[in-house]
């Protein structure tokens, strides 16, 4: 059995390699690939993974920052309408005043 294509049962502890749990039939699991790092067969190419285990590994991976562009963009529009809500509310208490 590969390593790279090993599965833990979540519900029985068995390792298998088929989509259901040949001892329980539970569809529950996880790619032993999480814990035990696999080397690269070949160098230079991407190694060959399920779909499940890249969906998988997007799930549970670092989010990627948001781009510095965006977060400019909204930080200015946050500055701006905090500048334009003072601005209002300080001629709002001028105009009480007189």
């Amino acid at each position: 059995m590969q390593l790279h294509s090993a599965r833990l049962c979540l519900d029985c502890n068995e390792i298998h390699d088929e989509q259901d749990c040949p001892v329980c039939g539970s569809e529950a699991f996880a790619y032993l690939s999480r814990w035990v790092p696999t080397p690269e067969r070949r160098v230079g190419t991407r190694p060959t993974t399920s779909p499940e285990a890249e969906v998988y590994r997007e799930l549970v991976g670092p989010k990627s920052p948001a781009p510095r562009r965006g977060r400019l963009l909204t930080r200015g529009a946050l500055g701006i309408t905090t500048l334009a809500v003072a601005g209002w509310m300080w001629r709002r208490n001028k105009e009480r005043k007189t």
